[in-house]
């Protein structure tokens, strides 16, 4: 067993006391009555013909539509826009297996983060694993990995830049898509590991996959325009625009659902890293549920404004999650656990803010 291996304990959580299994045992019952299926439904498929259209339209229409700069820009914009829907609707469930119950569609639709810049071999991992298991667990859970530059658990170390960082923070944003691009390569490469825990060892086949899309974004990002006769600084305006419009929204729907005042941080017990709580109910507490009246971004969000749901049931597809919402509270009253919501988008993005200036002030 190597050091790094060591150096990774094993976090445990408490023996279920029969939250998560009455959990399952309703939902089960519902698509049952209902006589639904979890996956695989066609207002899935005609939300993914709608959002590739909608991205696939907007970047012709930059290419090949003659027209002024101050369109080309909008058309930026829309198009920044369409790959938040095609990341959070398609490529975030099928990575999950919540988009279909085959396994060769949600490999295909999964793609669609390498085709964004990302890697889904590596997202599989660090999300889905990491994220998953261990939310809001400093040194295990990536997605609260500030690299350095941002505090985002208390139990992380302070520095005297963080008090800062309620300010840079939104500025960082807008570099997540260009940082996954480059990240990729360099844990993929070099680092081998998130925190301390070793990435599964790639087969040839996901190696050529993964450099492939590399070269595909790069192509069709730059090449593609330098190619029809786009200046360079043509194709860095629009470029700029719509990395980071894309990468801040991101980022920040990301954020506001666990880096916020009201969700809490687990801290295992130092010496036997066990967590005294069934993982169900760790989940429900490091979770906070956002806007969940809002049509528009229930649509839009792909469910991740549900994100209590989506960390209680990622298997299943996104469009279940409102009704759900209504099963898991009725569990969590019966149990006493606190089902924590922000009743709009803004009343989130406040609660990330109160968090990220405290925790840079303590």
């Amino acid at each position: 067993m190597t050091l790094s291996k060591l150096a990774v304990p094993k976090i445990t959580f408490s023996k279920s006391i029969g939250f998560r299994k009455e959990l399952n045992r309703r939902v089960e019952a519902y698509f049952e009555t209902e006589n639904i299926s979890q996956r695989d439904n066609l207002a899935m498929y005609l939300k993914t013909a709608i959002i590739c259209a909608w991205v696939l339209s907007a970047w012709l229409f930059i290419l090949f539509v003659p027209s002024s700069g101050l369109v080309k820009i909008l058309g930026c914009v829309v198009l920044a826009l369409g790959m938040v829907a095609f990341a959070f609707n398609v490529g975030h469930d099928a990575n999950h297996g919540s988009y279909s119950s085959r396994k060769w569609v949600n490999s295909l639709f999964g793609f669609a983060l390498d085709v964004l810049g990302a890697s889904s071999y590596l997202w599989r991992y660090s999300h889905n694993k990491l994220h998953h298991t261990y939310t809001n667990i400093a040194e295990h859970d990536f997605d609260i990995n500030g690299e350095g530059l941002v505090r985002l658990s208390p139990d992380q170390e302070s520095r005297w830049f963080y008090r800062y960082q309620h300010i840079y923070t939104w500025l960082l944003y807008g570099f997540l898509q260009t940082h996954w691009f480059v990240e990729d390569i360099n844990v993929l490469l070099l680092k081998r590991k998130y925190y301390n825990h070793e990435i599964p060892t790639p087969k040839p086949a996901d190696v050529i996959t993964f450099f492939a899309f590399k070269v595909f974004w790069l192509a069709y990002v730059i090449g593609l325009p330098l190619w029809l006769g786009y200046t360079p600084l043509q194709i860095i305006v629009g470029f700029v625009i719509t990395t980071v419009i894309f990468s801040f929204i991101v980022a920040l729907v990301f954020r506001v659902a666990h880096v916020v005042d009201n969700a809490e941080f687990i801290t295992p017990d130092p010496e036997t890293s066990n967590v005294d709580d069934e993982w169900a109910i760790c989940q429900v507490r490091t979770t906070v549920d956002f806007a969940p009246k809002n049509h528009f971004l229930n649509w839009y969000l792909g469910g991740l404004n549900y994100q209590v749901i989506h960390h209680l049931f990622p298997h299943i597809c996104h469009i279940h999650y409102p009704k759900l919402s209504k099963i898991v509270k009725e569990v969590c009253d019966e149990f006493e656990v606190e089902y924590r919501v922000n009743e709009t988008f803004a009343e989130a993005i406040v609660s990330n803010y109160r968090l990220v200036k405290a925790l840079g002030n303590s």
